[in-house]
């Protein structure tokens, strides 16, 4: 009886571990923050279609929202994002939604008044929700910073950058507005805040909303970038991008490790910084790019090679406007200034070919955002195309192509479709989630429709 009673236990427990081994792998399929966990624009799903159906994709549905950059972010049943409702011009009421993630259906939604003085292209908000377990952490375009409940949109604790740390969004060309989205690192929640004196970046208590630590002075540019997380030289580094330099910083006391002096104009630190191995790429508009290379010993980097136009027009490299680019082997593939998808050796920055197929139009700032799913690139490109497509040394190999969602928002320069789409979308358990000013919506990606 007491063998027959272990063997029932020890069941039970093979039982509880691989349900609970099932539930953390769904989890893992989710995309809590802009571009995906660890901000690396990678999809590691299995069970994904090879090609578009000729009718289209399947949406599952579809649900009105308002205007905004801000893309989706999906986790745990729920998909967030934020919107923008203009009142008087130039203020109005943001919003943070949170809908079913298998019907759209609203779930609650979270305002507050935004002052869009000063601000450039005021469609709405700017930052990706990030997501880490009940909590929600958002940011307007204005600069306030809020940290909700998932499940009912709670205000838990929030910040003002402008009113409380003194950031001035009319000296430093913050005419793009505040774009960054919040960081979580352990039990921080690491924030570009502009903010004086000398909190360029500020890391929270993502609990309760008391400063951690400052860092860097704010007496130059704030730009738009995404800190990121890497490991080099055996030291996790916080990596903070903004015109005039990249830092590297302790994420835990914000001490900094090194600067490397890099030039950019327009405050366009758009694209992430991509880690590969030991070398550190970035790349920008008007500057192009410039490729790092960490020390394999100790925090620090040296510069391995850099662009050597500052024309968007006469460029050498990549110069790349919102497209994060991809590193797979020795070559990167990024799209540049006028919509070029473009491969270059990674150890050189020699240039291997170039395409303008998946824009269609030379167009300034025509863009995509790429994510890696395996050997394949999905492309969504500011048309409300999505591509699927293979990139070797070799050329671009175009495999499907299918329209996704109508471009909505306005580029301020003269386009064949008047409008597009640069918003980053979420992929998650199997489905795209996809936004315009209009609506949000959610389309089969497995390969049984479903």
């Amino acid at each position: 009886m007491r063998r027959s009673a272990n063997r029932q236990r020890l069941n039970v427990w093979v039982v509880v571990f691989f349900v609970a081994a099932a539930v953390a792998a769904l989890r893992a399929d989710d995309w809590p923050e802009i571009a995906g966990k660890g901000r690396l624009g990678v999809w590691n799903e299995t069970g994904i279609l090879d090609k578009f159906p000729e009718g289209g994709l399947k949406i599952l549905w579809r649900t009105p929202i308002r205007a905004g950059y801000s893309g989706p972010a999906v986790a745990d049943g729920r998909v967030f994002v934020l919107d923008y409702i203009e009142t008087q011009r130039p203020r109005g009421i943001e919003r943070a939604l949170a809908l079913d993630e298998k019907t759209g259906k609203i779930l609650w939604s979270q305002e507050w008044t935004a002052d869009y003085r000063g601000i450039s292209w005021p469609v709405g908000p700017r930052a990706t929700p990030t997501v880490d377990g009940d909590r929600v952490y958002v940011v307007g375009a204005d600069g306030k910073l809020f940290c909700l409940n998932v499940k009912t949109g709670e205000i838990i604790w929030k910040k003002d950058y402008v009113r409380e740390y003194g950031a001035d969004r009319l000296k430093w060309a913050f005419d793009w507005g505040f774009a960054s989205s919040p960081l979580v690192d352990g039990d921080r929640l690491i924030c570009l805040v502009g903010g004086q004196p000398d909190a360029k970046v500020v890391a929270f208590d993502k609990w309760t909303g008391k400063e951690t630590w400052r860092a860097l002075s704010s007496d130059t540019e704030l730009g738009v970038a995404q800190p990121i997380i890497i490991t080099g030289g055996g030291t996790r580094q916080l990596i903070i991008w903004y015109p005039g330099a990249v830092a590297s910083l302790d994420p835990i006391t914000g001490k900094v490790y090194w600067e490397q002096p890099y030039k950019v104009g327009g405050s366009m630190t758009v694209a992430i910084p991509v880690q590969h191995g030991s070398q550190l790429f970035f790349t920008t508009f008007y500057d192009g790019p410039l490729m790092l290379a960490l020390d394999d010993k100790k925090p620090g980097a040296t510069v391995l090679w850099k662009g050597k136009s500052d024309s968007e027009i006469q460029t050498d490299g990549l110069h790349a406007v919102v497209t994060t680019p991809t590193i797979i082997g020795d070559y990167i593939y990024g799209i540049c200034s006028y919509g070029q998808l473009r491969c270059l050796r990674a150890k050189t920055g020699e240039r291997i070919w170039e395409t303008q197929a998946v824009t269609k139009e030379r167009a300034r700032w025509a863009s995509g955002i790429i994510v890696r799913n395996g050997d394949r690139l999905f492309i969504n490109n500011d048309r409300g195309e999505l591509i699927i497509a293979k990139a070797s040394p070799d050329g671009y190999h175009e495999i499907s192509r299918t329209p996704l969602i109508k471009p909505t928002s306005p580029p301020q320069n003269r386009r064949e479709l008047v409008n597009v789409n640069w918003m980053y979308p979420a992929y998650a358990n199997k489905h795209i989630y996809a936004r315009n000013d209009e609506e949000i919506i959610a389309a089969s990606l497995a390969e049984d429709g479903r």
